[in-house]
């Protein structure tokens, strides 16, 4: 099945709240105003609880108790808000999906997210833009397996889904890969250019011309993930380290050691977003 067809096939394109559709608009239009946005948050009942949540967490050590969606969108930044709007929305558009275990997808996803928003602090990167994309970036891994769950089950087996291999096998079986398909994705659900841009470029973000600083970043916060469900060793860390890459940034595996906090540390009270 190539790439047109699975985006034909109607489970594949999950829809995604209205109010989520209109923040992820939002991105495109300098002009929106944040009142307006916490006023369409306020509005969506499962949404606003959740963002509440979150914002009560101790992921953000607030100093008092936040009470509205408005005073959230005060209290948190409109970029963060919107980050956390998105992310709770593309994590509850795929639901049931017969042998996917979509508690660690979404663990794994969410470990890539925030190691990828500490990597774009360290580089006076768009630290937000980096956590979207990547909670984002597997994404078609789901539409793959929503579009065409048989096929994919058998991929599952040779290379499951926090496999290295995976892509290889992908590109190999059908022409394309997740990333692919995620890029697709994301320019569907009408994300700015640069999301796709960088979903697509993460696998191989050497090869991209230009050199493109969020997808390297993301590839190496999927290599931290993928390590931490898989349990490496010291070996494995050192042996799969994507050293090239990390070159690139400016980034080595003794710095990711010493100097990022463990990660449940680095996501504590995040687990809400994906749940």
């Amino acid at each position: 099945m190539n790439l047109e067809a699975l985006f034909q096939q109607q489970a594949a394109l999950p829809s995604i709240p209205k109010v989520v559709q209109e923040v992820i608009e939002s991105f495109n239009n300098e002009a929106v105003s944040i009142d307006e946005i916490g006023k369409k948050l306020a509005a969506d009942q499962v949404l606003s609880a959740k963002i509440l949540r979150l914002a009560n967490s101790s992921y953000y050590h607030v100093s008092r108790s936040i009470g509205t969606v408005e005073d959230a969108v005060l209290m948190l930044g409109f970029m963060t808000v919107r980050t956390l709007v998105v992310s709770t929305g593309m994590a509850g558009s795929f639901k049931n999906m017969p042998g996917v275990d979509l508690k660690l997808f979404w663990r794994y996803s969410l470990d890539t997210a925030l190691v990828a928003k500490w990597l774009a602090k360290k580089q006076h990167a768009n630290s937000d833009f980096a956590f979207t994309v990547g909670l984002m970036h597997a994404i078609g891994q789901l539409v793959m397996h929503a579009g065409m769950p048989e096929q994919t089950l058998q991929i599952d087996k040779v290379a499951g889904p926090l496999d290295a291999r995976r892509l290889d096998i992908e590109r190999t079986t059908f022409g394309y890969d997740f990333a692919d398909v995620g890029a697709e994705l994301a320019k569907r659900w009408r994300f700015p250019v640069e999301f796709s841009e960088v979903i697509k470029a993460f696998p191989q973000p050497l090869a991209a011309t230009p050199f493109n600083k969020v997808a390297a970043i993301v590839h190496i916060a999927a290599w931290r993930a993928r390590a931490e469900e898989n349990k490496y060793s010291e070996e494995e860390m050192e042996s799969t380290f994507p050293e090239a890459v990390a070159k690139q940034l400016g980034v080595t595996l003794a710095m990711m050691q010493e100097e990022m906090p463990p990660l449940p540390e680095l996501g504590e009270g995040m687990q809400e977003l994906v749940s």
